[in-house]
């Protein structure tokens, strides 16, 4: 199976990374378990996810002019990810999030935009060749949403896909401006955000999802946490089960499944398959501290799904 060209339009953080035994309550000052600095960013993530999977992956993204610059660099090279896009906003920091981890996988995270701030439509027709080029165009919200509705409509002259993952949330997000992208993959929070519907249970997620088929969205796919994923389509709606692990850490969970999601779609498999590997992937993914660094390659991600394989049987 060919690994297919994916072109990420996103961030680039530096994760900086605190476990605690539960979250301070307001004035409070704790003592951490542990802390690391690791990197992130939702373009950079669902880049490296994809690339470590042996898709051909670039990014589109910028970094500060500071010291975590080329650590970050190096980390998207040294997962196989194209850089030739990811340029320098002189006098600007490298993006940051900040991250508090409870023993139980959760997260509360914070963060700072810094040069993903300032990447521009420009930025996107700098790198209009190498979007012509791909299979996918993948896009989230760290960036400016002009630059995102920018993007989509330079993929459409191209008759390129795009998948665009609404995180963080943004409210009034113009919805009319997304008809025509392939792929919407939101979380219930986002789905409800997007929509202002409720989205508490799996029927609720899928009238939600309905109603952006109606404006031109052609498959949402809605992720759910440990219950997997519903994949929404005009007529047909697919459930993607969890794959039961015991959580270490969640961060860059949902980020691992969508690069994993690009990765096998650009690379030939039909949705409903890209979706479930997806879901395994993600699976192995909070079995691991961190965010980039808890993303196996394809050989470890093969060994897992033969375990499950294996216990299924």
């Amino acid at each position: 199976m060919d690994g297919g060209q994916i072109v990420v339009i996103g961030s680039t953080n530096v994760d900086l990374v605190t476990t605690a035994a539960r979250m301070p309550a307001a004035g409070e000052t704790l003592t951490g378990t542990g802390f690391s600095i690791g990197h992130g960013g939702k373009g950079a993530n669902q880049a490296v996810a994809a690339a470590r999977l042996g898709g051909a992956v670039a990014l589109v993204s910028r970094v500060g002019d500071d010291d975590f610059a080329a650590g970050a660099r190096r980390a998207l090279e040294r997962a196989g990810v194209d850089t030739r896009h990811v340029l320098t906003s002189p006098g600007l920091p490298t993006g940051v999030a900040t991250i508090l981890v409870e023993p139980d996988g959760e997260n509360r995270i914070v963060i700072v935009r810094g040069a993903n701030g300032a990447i521009a439509p420009a930025d996107v027709d700098a790198a209009a060749a190498t979007i012509a080029a791909a299979r996918l165009v993948l896009l989230q919200l760290e960036i400016p949403p002009e630059t995102v509705f920018h993007a989509i409509e330079v993929a459409r002259r191209a008759r390129v896909e795009v998948l665009l993952n609404p995180a963080p949330a943004l409210a009034g997000l113009d919805v009319a401006r997304l008809a025509g992208v392939r792929f919407l993959v939101p979380n219930e929070t986002e789905l409800a955000l997007l929509t202002g519907l409720p989205t508490d249970t799996e029927a609720a997620c899928v009238a939600a999802a309905r109603t952006l088929n109606d404006r031109g969205i052609g498959t949402v796919i809605v992720t759910r946490g440990a219950e997997g994923a519903l994949m929404v389509e005009a007529g047909h709606v697919q459930a993607v089960p969890g794959v039961a692990v015991n959580p270490v850490d969640t961060t860059g969970a949902g980020d691992a499944f969508i690069g994993a999601f690009a990765r096998y779609y650009a690379g030939g498999l039909a949705p409903e398959q890209a979706l479930a590997r997806a879901a395994a992937y993600a699976a192995l993914t909070v079995t691991r501290p961190g965010a980039q660094d808890s993303y196996p390659d394809a050989a470890a991600f093969a060994a897992f799904s033969a375990a499950i394989a294996s216990a299924d049987k």
